[in-house]
């Protein structure tokens, strides 16, 4: 299928072809009609693009802390490595599209097969939208006003926040199409509305849809007009729905006001406020967050956990369907506010058209409505290369082949990197959108992008699998990997709970009993460093107990991130902290005979108690390992740090970067210039267990070791 995406490292635009995303639990899978391109924050992804390297970082401060932060804990190679493949990823354009039900995900209601549907899903042909960001459009509504069902809502939520009432007179600054939806809104409150812009094009659409207008551009005053228009008591309300960096609309607005007056900030602005300007008036300012409640929340938007309507009356699933009630009522016209229309083909004029001086509004791209759903438009598969073309899906009987079942961030910058410079043959790439599969299969060499992970795990060219999914999906894909005989490699944890790994172990064993077992690893790369296998290699000499203090500044996480969702990510003990269970129980050379941990106490803000723990490890040898594991510390601080006490010796790990030697006759110290995990050597070693030229590098009664540690480790907390 065709799928419009941007390169944020120079601003083009592409027409990709992408295979169709999967269709998941609680999603709707929609074949689209038309969607809109939203002219405000398509613009500002376009220019950003466009801009070098010293604007982008002028335009994103707050980004450039954290990469300065970066630096000092990681290194510059490392970060400058992160930095490129972060702005090397096409981002997926789009937020307004109109369509029919082709595909309903378990655990959806209210939605069939052949609904006519407007969701926020992206500029493709396919789309696969969670329900709660879809909406079922009335008959007498056609899809390219249900198009601006969307950029509507986020005109209601800020219409919202303003709480007009009849009678009111209210300013809207910026007649972009979410200024103009918002004139109409306020006109159907019953609301006097004066419009604000620099276009005389779209003031004439303001007057047409009821409003005064203050053409800027003629140098008319917005302070003297707003003056007039109040009957010279100060507007009640401003609505600031303009794009620019100047603080003046913010100020304007504060001088517009009466006193106790409201202004809501729904575009984008400057935001140096004056105190005396909302001090005198006792103004209230307020930001509106996009389309309203629920927007942003997991729980509401991927789980499909509605907000009770007696309690939240208006989400942003209700915005959407007020939006389309207005819409069949004609109390908003949106034909009026389309400028011009092109084919999904024609994509790249339009992009074009946006980011250059012709005059544009509403842009709308047509997909064409016929009734016969063409083959390539759901294939879930797509081959990249002519090596891929060549081969028949299911002939390829070499079964060396590696497919990776994930192509998130990490994936895509630290493991497939890994694998490709080890040597592995890759053969597809899956992940469920399709468009990061597209780009680092194609970026890497994999013979295939998809979306289909059951088709590939059945490919017979495969014979290892890489799973680098969230945390939660782990066990299973594992477990189906297993099933169709192929060699498995986890991106750490194996799994989130006591059940799934007795699973885990049963399948690898009915394997083991038929010949040579697969290979099952866990990416517990730490091990592989060349500094810890310099430390393994020092202290096998000694033969009295070690003890291991492993401090880990981890770094603050959001509560509501999927890492510490029990069920997404399974938190960030078991998700995390495996790493260094791993590490102590390769340096120790050891079997794990005990353990404990220590939580903060579950007193009142507590919140997360599994990201602030110490826990000690005891093994058969007489050695013990201390782990500190804390997300309450300052990210200048190096990350990791391991030191061991043996034998009247010490050795000292700082980042992976600096390995010191105190008392060791012949050794100092091992520096090297950039942070290096192990990830290449971890997947070498795993490349060459699978084709037989070497032992597994973990053996599995490790792997299953390591995972049953840390689940009871979590479980006590």
């Amino acid at each position: 299928m065709q799928q419009v995406l941007q390169n944020l490292r120079d601003g083009s635009t592409e027409i990709a072809d992408v295979p169709a995303p999967a269709l998941r639990r609680g999603h709707l899978l929609i074949r689209t009609h038309v969607t809109l391109v939203s002219a405000g924050t398509e613009r500002m992804l376009v220019e950003f693009g466009k801009a070098n390297m010293l604007q982008k970082a002028r335009q994103q401060p707050d980004k450039v802390r954290m990469v300065l932060e970066k630096i000092r804990t990681d290194g510059l190679a490392t970060t400058v490595d992160a930095v490129r493949s972060k702005l090397d990823q096409p981002l997926a354009l789009g937020y307004c599209n109109v369509g029919t039900v082709i595909g309903v995900g378990a655990g959806v209601t209210g939605f069939e097969i052949g609904d006519r549907i407007a969701s926020n899903g992206k500029h493709a042909e396919v789309v696969a939208v969670p329900s709660n960001l879809c909406v079922k459009i009335p008959d007498n509504v056609g899809d390219e006003a249900a198009a601006f069902t969307v950029l509507g809502a986020i005109a209601l939520q800020g219409i919202r926040l303003v709480q007009p009432s009849l009678g009111e007179a209210v300013v809207v600054t910026g007649l972009g199409l979410i200024g103009l939806i918002t004139v109409q809104l306020l006109r159907a409150h019953g609301c006097r509305v004066l419009g604000i812009d620099f276009d005389s094009s779209k003031l004439a659409i303001a007057r047409s849809y009821g409003a005064e207008t203050v053409d800027l551009s003629k140098g008319e005053d917005p302070l003297a007009a707003a003056q007039a228009f109040s009957r010279g008591r100060g507007v009640d309300a401003v609505l600031i729905t303009a794009s620019t960096k100047s603080n003046e609309p913010v100020s304007q607005a504060a001088h517009m006001c009466r006193k106790r007056g409201r202004i809501v900030l729904v575009g984008v602005t400057g935001l140096e406020l004056s105190r005396a300007d909302f001090y005198e008036k006792e103004l209230s300012f307020q930001v509106s967050c996009s389309y309203g409640p629920g927007r942003y929340d997991p729980s509401y938007e991927e789980r499909g956990n509605d907000y009770p309507v007696a309690f939240v009356r208006w989400t942003e699933q209700r915005n959407f369907e007020a939006v389309l009630d207005m819409m069949a009522s004609r109390a908003i016209d949106a034909p009026p506010l389309i400028s011009h229309r092109y084919s999904i083909a024609e994509a790249e004029q339009a992009y074009a058209l946006l980011g250059g001086h012709e005059p544009s509004l509403g842009i709308v791209l047509d997909y064409g409505r016929d009734k016969a759903i063409p083959e390539t438009l759901v294939r879930r598969t797509v081959p990249l290369s002519v090596k891929a073309s060549a081969a028949t899906a299911g002939n390829d009987k070499g079964g060396d082949a590696i497919a990776f079942i994930g192509a998130g961030n990490y994936a895509g910058r630290v493991l497939i990197p890994a694998f490709a410079k080890a040597g592995a043959e890759l053969h597809t790439v899956v992940s469920s959108g399709g468009v990061s599969s597209v780009h680092f299969g194609k970026k890497f060499g994999f013979r295939n992008a998809s979306t289909d992970t059951d088709a590939t795990l059945r490919e017979n060219g495969v014979g290892s699998v890489v799973i680098a999914t969230q945390h939660g999906s782990h066990a299973e894909l594992t477990l189906k990997a297993l099933r169709h005989g192929k060699h498995v490699f986890v991106e750490k944890p194996l799994c989130l709970t006591l059940d799934e790994l007795q699973a885990i172990e049963k399948a690898y064993s009915e394997h083991s009993v038929y010949g040579r077992p697969p290979v099952l690893m866990v990416g517990f790369n730490r091990r592989f460093a060349p500094q810890v296998q310099k430390m393994r290699s020092l202290l096998a000499g000694v033969r009295e107990p070690k003890s291991f203090v492993m401090t880990v500044n981890a770094g603050a996480i959001p509560a509501n991130h999927w890492t510490q969702d029990s069920q997404l990510g399974g938190g960030r003990l078991i998700g995390e902290a495996c790493h260094f269970v791993d590490l102590l129980r390769f340096l120790a050379d050891s079997p794990i005979v005990g353990h404990q941990l220590t939580a903060v106490g579950n007193v009142p803000g507590a919140g997360i108690r599994s990201d602030r723990v110490s826990f000690t490890l005891s093994f058969a040898d007489g050695s013990f390992g201390t782990v500190h594991y804390l997300a309450n510390g300052d990210k200048s601080f190096p990350k990791e740090r391991l030191e061991v006490f043996t034998a009247g010796r010490v050795l000292q790990l700082d980042n992976f970067r600096r390995l010191r030697g105190y008392g060791w006759p012949g050794f100092k110290k091992m520096n090297l210039w950039r942070q290096d995990k192990g990830q290449a050597q971890c997947a070498a070693a795993f490349i060459q267990a699978v084709k037989g030229q070497a032992a597994p590098p973990i053996p599995a009664e490790d792997v299953f070791e390591v995972a049953r540690v840390t689940i009871e480790l979590d479980a006590s907390v």
